[in-house]
Order: C-alpha cells, then sequence, then structure tokens
C-alpha cells in the first residue's frame, strides 16, 4: 500500500501544483477587468463572470503595446512617456531601475543567463551553479585586475533568491547543459540530474 500511494501522490502532486499555479496566473490576470468601466464588465455585458477574459485581454492589451512601440511614431511617444516618468522624483528611481533589469533579462539577443556555470561557492571545494549574468561595470571595473565575469547563484529550491558575485573567468567551469535544464536542477535540489551530453534516451 505504501508503494501504491507514493506513486499515486507522485502522479497528482504535480497535476495539482500545475492546476494551482494556472489558476493563481489567471486569476490574477482577471483582475485587469477592473479597469474597465463599469458599463463594460463581462457582468454587465454578458450577465456573469467569465473566467480567463482578463487574461486574454491582458495578452492582447500587452501585443498591440508592442507592435505600436515597433514603429517610429510609437517608439516616439515612449520617449516621451519616458520622459515624463524621468521629472516625477520617486517614480524617476523605481522606473529607471526596474527597466534597466527587464531590458537586460528580456530584451533579443541579450546575455543574461545565457550560460550555466559550476562555481565554487560559498567555499573553496564547495561547489554549486551559477547563471552568468554578464561582465562587472562601472567603477568596479577598476577595482578588478583580471578578466572577471558576473555570475548569479540561486538558491535551492526557490531560485527567485540568491547571491550575486564577481569572480575570476578561470575560476568559472561553463557547463553543457542549458539554462532550463539548469535551472530544474537547482529546482529539485539536485534529485532531477539533467542527462548527459551524447547521452540517447532509451
Amino acid at each position: 500500500m505504501k508503494k501504491y500511494l507514493i506513486t499515486g501522490l507522485l502522479i497528482w502532486i504535480p497535476l495539482a501544483i500545475t492546476i494551482w499555479v494556472l489558476e493563481l496566473i489567471v486569476t490574477t490576470m482577471d483582475q485587469s477587468l477592473l479597469l474597465l468601466p463599469p458599463q463594460y464588465q463581462p457582468q454587465v455585458l454578458f450577465g456573469r463572470q467569465i473566467p480567463g477574459l482578463g487574461a486574454l485581454l491582458t495578452v492582447v492589451v500587452v501585443l498591440v503595446t508592442g507592435l505600436l512601440a515597433s514603429n517610429i511614431l510609437g517608439q516616439r511617444l515612449l520617449l516621451f512617456w519616458e520622459y515624463l516618468l524621468g521629472r516625477i522624483p520617486v517614480v524617476k528611481t523605481i522606473y529607471s531601475g526596474v527597466k534597466q533589469v527587464s531590458d537586460t533579462l528580456f530584451a533579443p539577443g541579450g546575455q543574461a543567463f545565457s550560460k550555466a556555470l559550476l562555481v565554487q561557492y560559498p567555499r573553496e571545494g564547495s561547489w554549486t551553479i551559477a547563471f552568468l549574468t554578464g561582465r562587472p561595470g562601472g567603477d568596479v571595473a577598476n577595482h578588478l585586475h583580471g578578466d572577471y565575469v558576473s555570475v548569479y547563484v540561486p538558491t535551492t529550491p526557490n531560485p527567485t533568491s540568491g547571491f550575486f558575485l564577481m569572480i575570476r573567468k578561470a575560476d568559472a567551469i561553463e557547463l553543457d547543459m542549458s539554462v532550463d535544464e539548469a535551472l530544474k536542477y537547482v529546482i529539485s535540489m539536485g534529485v532531477v540530474a539533467p542527462d548527459l551530453p551524447g547521452a540517447r534516451k532509451p
């Protein structure tokens, strides 16, 4: 019975967590419907709440925004919008910081999190997985003599928190695995190991 119980849990737990996360995302995105005027609310138009309509509306708005920002007029409007936000003291600090991070992480062709590395942390002889984020810049680069790289060391099992390190490039070993495989390895606490390069799956 113990064997069958564990087998059943291994089937239902990932499915239940997946459904819970999707429901949380859709429910959160449905809150965007509150921005619509009262006469355009789903309860008024259709007589009932439609789950997922807010998520669809959010995707459409983001897609249309991207299309408009891709032409010359949209880019000028975007520059004007950023100029206005840059004149507001507190908003300027928050917006510029978030924009720099998002441009680095999500820009096409960006180098952030482009490679999985093996580094020694938190002490020599203890190894962990890290992700390449770039090279030291600003005045920091003037005080580091040699070839250094910037890496992000995620924590387990929550990779959204971690540590930012600047280490010698020679001390980092580039792994022959994708970022997704390395991230899955970290989240699973080493249980789900990536396949060896060149190995054939049965």
